[in-house]
């Protein structure tokens, strides 16, 4: 992540993330209201230094279920405060004690009965509330470069967490397009640590030309708020009028089986990105893994972004973003953060 291109410029601070996990808070925005009826148990919890498999085993261990009993929509890492959903289904409709799960590390703040098992992806979005300590820079400097993230966006980049420590997913997972047997679950992370990889690597080369956030000939468009994707077609002042509104997006491949949808100029850019040893590699195992061609917005802006400070050396930063999208990313446009928890 650090030799991808920036698209703000030079980094105008340096900072530590999450010296605390009440630095990192994120929230769920639920994707639908509770059915009130039905077999399913919906929570909503708050948790403390637990990721949420942890989670999920501790709820299926109360309700003594088995864990492919419980639903969750999105995973959140262990080294922050989160709440999230989960479902526990109760063909019985009958709830054990819900007491007898709050903990200091788990609070259960909102319960309801529901119809179906709660799936991945079942969410609107994240709310982050981010503290950055040991901050150095310019505070105006860093302003106006908050200022022009709000209005201007950032690189859509798969973040870090894709990728596993070192980066080390990457190459495991050509490993496994090599013929390296795994068990079902790596299989999964793999398969998306290759197809982010490569997203990452045609991303880095629009940030570098520029045009990350701009109409190449071939474009291939995404709906704001969706992944509903149209073009390519004729570059118009109507089609632009709505890339200036965010309104629509360009896209970049999600690499699989089946005919790359960009044309022109747009999908030489994507195939010369994609060239060298590594990326035919990924590539090929992508296809013959039976995964189709996708696309992803290019560009993301965090919604209702705010900062205050606290102090000469504290800055707390709040804004929503998108499922899929990664809050490091709007960090990385900042300067050097370094993950504490992690370091």
């Amino acid at each position: 992540m650090t030799e991808l291109a920036r698209a703000h410029g030079a980094p105008v601070l340096a900072a530590r993330l999450r010296a605390a996990p009440e630095d990192f808070f994120v929230e769920e925005l639920p994707g639908f209201e509770a059915s009130g009826a039905g077999e399913h148990l919906l929570l909503t919890v708050e948790k403390r230094g637990m990721n949420t498999a942890f989670a999920a085993r501790r709820i299926a261990a109360w309700a003594g279920v088995d864990e492919s009993a419980i639903g969750y929509a999105g995973l959140k890492d262990r080294h922050a405060v989160t709440r999230q959903r989960f479902t526990v289904w109760l063909p019985k409709k009958i709830a054990p004690d819900l007491e007898a799960l709050q903990s200091d590390d788990l609070r259960v703040l909102e319960h309801a009965w529901h119809a179906r098992k709660l799936p991945r992806g079942a969410l609107a979005g994240n709310r982050f509330v981010l503290v950055l300590r040991d901050v150095e820079g310019e505070h105006a400097a860093i302003e106006t470069r908050l200022q022009a993230i709000a209005s201007q966006g950032v690189p859509n980049y798969f973040g870090e967490q894709r990728f596993g420590r070192g980066g080390g997913n990457v190459q495991q997972a050509v490993a496994m397009f090599a013929g390296r047997r795994v068990k079902r679950e790596e299989r999964a992370m793999l398969l998306s640590a290759a197809r982010s990889e490569l997203f990452n690597r045609v991303l880095d080369a629009r940030v570098a030309a520029g045009s990350w956030d701009a109409a190449l000939e071939g474009e291939v468009w995404m709906l704001d708020g969706s992944r509903s994707v149209f073009g390519p077609e004729p570059h118009t002042d109507a089609l632009q009028a709505r890339l200036e509104a965010f309104d629509i997006h360009p896209t970049g491949p999600l690499w699989g089986a089946g005919e790359l949808r960009s044309v022109g100029v747009a999908r030489e850019v994507e195939l010369e990105a994609l060239e060298g040893d590594t990326a035919t590699r990924l590539r090929n195992g992508l296809e013959r893994a039976g995964l189709a061609q996708e696309r992803r917005a290019l560009r993301l802006r965090p919604e209702g972004l705010a900062w205050d400070w606290r102090g000469e050396d504290a800055l707390e930063l709040r804004f929503s973003l998108p499922p899929g999208c990664y809050a490091t990313t709007v960090l990385r446009e900042l300067g050097d953060v370094v993950d504490a928890a992690t370091a």
